[in-house]
C-alpha cells in the first residue's frame, strides 16, 4: 500500500477498496493493465469493519472467494466479519495491489481522450487521469432512512442498522427493529439471544429461507435453478421454502407477495437468510408487529394504531448506492440511484467507465464480483474502451 505522492495518470483507476475494487484490480493486473485503487477509508474492506459484531457471510466460503485466492479453510464454512477483513488484507498482499488509502474521489469527468478523477487527501487536492475507471464503492454505501412523521423530534434512541454493534453496546432491554431483511432479522436474533425483548416491524412479508438445507448451502441450490425462467425458479424455491421453513403465519409473517426469484428481479429484494430469527420467533423471543406509521414525543405508532415505547429503535431500512456526488451529472444513474450498467457494459456516451458490484444477484454478490471483474479486465485489455471506438450498450 502506498503512502506518498499519488500518480497523475494511470491506465486504470479503481474507486473503492472493498471486495469489488480488489477483485477488479487483481483481474486488471492479471490482464497486464497497470491499475491503482483509491479509497477514502484507512483500511481495505472498511464497510465490513463497520458491520455488527455477529455478522458472518450468508454465502458459503467456497462460493465467496475473490478471483485468484481462495478463502482459507480455517475460517470455516460461514466466514465471520473479522475473518473477511483478514482475507481481504491477505488478498492485497497475495496480488501485490497498488492501494492508496485515505484518498477520497470527489468527481469523475470526461476530458478528451481520458477520464479525470478529482481527489482529496486531508488538505491535498489533485486529479488523476485514467483511460479506464472502475467504480466499486459498494452496493450498501449509504444508510437509507424513511421520512416518518415525527422522527426528527422523537427523543428516544434511534439508530440505523449500520451503527448497531451488539446488544451490550446498545444497552436496551426492549427494542423495536424496523425491517425484516437480512440485517434486521439477524439483529433481532442477536438481541433476542441476549435476553432483550424484541419487536420486529414488518411492512412487506419477507421470503425467509434457510442458510443451508440438509447441509447444502441455499446459494448452491439457487445456482442450480438459475437457468430456469423466473416462474420455474419461484416454484422450485417455494417448494423448498415450504418444506424447510414452513408456514409462518401463526408467528405474524404471512406468505410473501412474490416468489423468491421474482421478488429479487422486480423489486431488488433479497430473501432473508435465516441465521437465528426463526428460532427466536418460535421461542416467542421476537414478536412481529405492524409497520411503523409515525413517531410522537413519547411513542412509536404502528400502522394498526398500536403505540410502542421501546428503549431503542434499530432501523434496518436498507442502503442507497450513494453515487450521486461522484457521477450524478453524467446521466449514468437510474432514478433509484443504481447505475444503468454493470460489469463490462458501458454506456455509448461514456466508454471506459465501468461499474462493479451493483447487480445484487440471488446467486451471491461476492461470487458475482469475481465474474464481473474478469469481464471488465477482458474489455479493458482488449482495447474496447478507447474514445471513439464502439462501446457495448448495456442498457
Amino acid at each position: 500500500m502506498s503512502a506518498y505522492a499519488l500518480p497523475s495518470r494511470v491506465p486504470a483507476l479503481v474507486i473503492g477498496a472493498g471486495p469489488g475494487g480488489l477483485a477488479a484490480a487483481a483481474e486488471l493486473k492479471r490482464a497486464g493493465v497497470d491499475t491503482v485503487v483509491i479509497d477514502k477509508a484507512d483500511r481495505v474492506g472498511a464497510s465490513w469493519a463497520a458491520h455488527y459484531d455477529r455478522l458472518h457471510l450468508h454465502t458459503s466460503r467456497g462460493l465467496s472467494a475473490l478471483p485468484g485466492f481462495r478463502i482459507p479453510r480455517r475460517y470455516g464454512r460461514w466466514v465471520a466479519r473479522d475473518d473477511v477483513l483478514r482475507y481481504l488484507a491477505q488478498y492485497v498482499t497475495v496480488h501485490d495491489l497498488d492501494i492508496w488509502l485515505g484518498v477520497s474521489a470527489l468527481s469523475v469527468e470526461r476530458a478528451g481522450h481520458h477520464w479525470q478523477v478529482a481527489w482529496s487527501r486531508g488538505d491535498e487536492r489533485g486529479v488523476i487521469a485514467a483511460d479506464s475507471v472502475v467504480i466499486a464503492t459498494g452496493y450498501n454505501h449509504s444508510a437509507k432512512v424513511s421520512d416518518w412523521p415525527g422522527l426528527d423530534a422523537y427523543p428516544g434512541t434511534v439508530l440505523h442498522s449500520s451503527a448497531y454493534r451488539n446488544p451490550a453496546s446498545l444497552g436496551a432491554r426492549n427494542v423495536l427493529v424496523v425491517g425484516p431483511g437480512n440485517s434486521g432479522a439477524e439483529i433481532a436474533a442477536d438481541l433476542a439471544e441476549a435476553g432483550v425483548t424484541v419487536s420486529l416491524a414488518v411492512r412487506t412479508p419477507p421470503n425467509i429461507v434457510r442458510r443451508a438445507v440438509v447441509g447444502i448451502p441455499s446459494q448452491a441450490l439457487i445456482l442450480s435453478m438459475a437457468a430456469f425462467p423466473l416462474k420455474v425458479q419461484d416454484a422450485l424455491a417455494g417448494a423448498l421454502q415450504r418444506v424447510a421453513v414452513g408456514d409462518l403465519r401463526k408467528y405474524g409473517i404471512p406468505r410473501a407477495p412474490r416468489g423468491i426469484a421474482t421478488q429479487q428481479a422486480r423489486d431488488d429484494v433479497t430473501p432473508t437468510l435465516d441465521v437465528g430469527l426463526l428460532r427466536a420467533l418460535k421461542a416467542g423471543r421476537v414478536t412481529v408487529v405492524a409497520a411503523v406509521s409515525r413517531f410522537t414525543p413519547d411513542a412509536v405508532v404502528l400502522a394498526d394504531g398500536t403505540e410502542l415505547r421501546p428503549d431503542a429503535v434499530v432501523l434496518a431500512t436498507g442502503f442507497r448506492r450513494g453515487l450521486e456526488p461522484l457521477v450524478g451529472e453524467l446521466g449514468v444513474l437510474a432514478p433509484s440511484g443504481r447505475p444503468l450498467v454493470n460489469a463490462e457494459a458501458q454506456l455509448p456516451a461514456h466508454p471506459g467507465l465501468f461499474f462493479l458490484g451493483y447487480s445484487n444477484p440471488l446467486t451471491g454478490n461476492l461470487r458475482q464480483l469475481g465474474i464481473d471483474a474478469r469481464k471488465i479486465a477482458i474489455a479493458v485489455s482488449a482495447g474496447r474502451v478507447r474514445l471513439g471506438e464502439p462501446a457495448h450498450d448495456g442498457q
